[in-house]
């Protein structure tokens, strides 16, 4: 303002600010006008004012066709353009090993380190047990197997199987000549009911509990909306995180072992109608896969309902959730004398420690539960107001509920590794491709992950995109000696991890017609 007065800046002066001629611009707008009314895109004619020796960015050339009012042009095919044609894909069928070559180069040789896995949790048998089908030149293992491998991949879409598809590291792990294209893998998907993925993740469920890759004392669950981009009115509204608001998603419904971490379940044939009652019907999942119900279920308030609680009490299924902070509770809670609450240590990560005050309350009443529930308000956590537990259990000790509700955010960092590593915040594309199948297939590549990771000495806590990154995704040499299968991988920094896991030396793979693999390392 001092300056304005004095005179000495001018503050509201006309047009834009910035240069006012661009010379560059002018110079090339005759050869630009002059290449695109002879049909060349906007990546051809920087090429050639690059090779004219006067350059122009793909943005100045757009600027100078829109001044002129010319059309957009649709991208040319490769072969139109000038350029290289893109490679054809080979056509997708069973592999015949006695043709194959000798010897190839492979980028994704690491991905075969899931195979000794695959075949420990009987994946073959469970594709059986689910009924999936076959086509006449693929196995309906093949099928699975090719959709996993985008999976372990960290391939986005798959409408993006054209960049693994011709890999020869990738077909050998579906037993085929390459994977089939994105529209073969879109319709098969739509050939599976939901009772086909149910009954996969009973047999693998059960496979996982056999292998010691889940102990199923605690259950986590929670909710996982994935956001659709493309334009789809039926679809309904639900609560997106990332975006803060409600929008058209898909809702989805996860669970984890509380102890080892694990995926066990997924979901994504759930409506708002049905949404409420997905604890039930996981409930009846379990006692399907144990021949029992679920000990401990762990889980937000806005899961379920007070009704359904009251469902899971009479069957005699513990429950621990949160209970919303109504003005009535929270004003008798403050009413209460500094003696009704118990001091408590709590642990925390890096070896730290949390003061809170508890108070016990075994009789507390809800609106719509039928019958008294125990309440643990908890202070000291960071609100302003008491953390209120609510649980069925009343022989757990205080300390353990808040502990194992707190855990319970571990669900919520697997569903992070799902989206980061497979991708699971990208199913609802505008390529179209079966969501129910799809959660099911991240929950077996993050089964595959966490048995893999046991195998790694020093691997034990390590995430989905750290493997992917460091093992599955390492390059090598396939080797072909008619009964035997020699995956030789390249030399990397991690290849001493390796050399001391505790992979089999030999494996008979069911799907490469009984011939058996060995690893060997550069």
């Amino acid at each position: 303002m001092r300056d304005f007065r004095a005179g000495a800046r001018e503050f509201f002066v006309s047009g834009k600010p910035g240069p006012k001629t661009a010379p560059a611009k002018e110079a090339a707008r005759p050869r630009v006008i002059e290449l695109r009314a002879a049909g060349h895109s906007i990546d051809e004619i920087a090429e050639a004012l690059a090779a004219e020796g006067t350059p122009l960015n793909r943005t100045g050339i757009a600027e100078v066709i829109a001044a002129e009012g010319m059309p957009r042009m649709w991208r040319r095919p490769d072969a139109e353009r000038g350029g290289p044609a893109r490679e054809i894909q080979p056509r997708a069928e069973a592999l015949d090993f006695t043709s194959r070559p000798d010897r190839a180069e492979t980028r994704l040789a690491g991905l075969l380190l899931a195979i000794p896995d695959l075949i420990a949790l009987g994946v073959p048998d469970l594709v059986a047990a689910a009924g999936y089908p076959s086509t006449p030149k693929i196995p309906a293992i093949s099928y699975v197997l090719s959709l996993l491998a985008l999976k372990l991949t960290s391939t986005r879409r798959v409408s993006h199987v054209y960049d693994i598809a011709a890999d020869p590291g990738a077909a050998l792990l579906a037993g085929l000549t390459a994977l089939p294209k994105a529209t073969a893998l879109t319709t098969y998907s739509y050939r599976l009911q939901h009772a086909r993925q149910a009954a996969f993740l009973a047999a693998l469920d059960k496979a996982a509990l056999a292998a010691g890759l889940a102990d199923g004392e605690a259950l986590n669950l929670d909710f996982h909306a994935v956001m659709h981009w493309g334009d789809d009115p039926v679809l309904e509204k639900h609560y997106v995180p990332r975006r803060s608001q409600r929008t058209r998603s898909v809702l989805t419904f996860f669970a984890e072992d509380a102890g080892t971490h694990t995926l066990l379940y997924a979901n994504a044939d759930l409506s708002k109608a049905s949404q409420n009652r997905e604890v039930i019907a996981f409930a009846d999942h379990w006692q399907q896969v144990t021949g029992r119900d679920p000990a401990l279920l762990i889980f937000d308030s806005k899961l379920t309902t007070q009704a359904v609680l009251a469902e899971l009490d009479d069957r005699k299924i513990g429950f621990i959730t949160l209970r919303a902070r109504h003005p009535g509770v929270t004003k008798d809670l403050a009413a209460l004398p500094a003696s009704a609450w118990t001091s408590m240590t709590l642990g925390r990560a890096g070896n730290k420690t949390r003061r809170v005050k508890v108070h016990d309350d075994p009789a507390a009443q809800l609106s719509a539960y039928p019958r008294p529930i125990r309440q643990l308000a908890v202070t000291g956590l960071g609100h302003d107001q008491p953390t209120l537990l609510i649980t069925n259990r009343t022989q757990i000790p205080a300390r353990q509920v808040i502990q194992s509700y707190a855990r319970r955010m571990n669900i919520e960092q697997r569903l992070a590794e799902a989206i980061q590593a497979f991708s699971l915040d990208a199913l609802a594309g505008t390529v179209p491709l079966n969501l129910d199948l799809d959660v099911v297939l991240s929950v077996l590549a993050h089964t595959i992950c966490a048995a893999l990771r046991r195998r790694l000495p020093g691997y034990a806590t390590a995430t989905p995109d750290t493997l992917q990154r460091r093992f599955l995704s390492t390059g090598g040499i396939i080797l072909n000696r008619g009964p035997d299968i020699i995956v030789r991988l390249n030399r990397r920094t991690y290849s001493p991890v390796l050399r001391q896991a505790s992979l089999p030396e030999t494996i008979t793979v069911p799907w490469w017609e009984g011939r058996t693999l060995r690893y060997q390392y550069a």
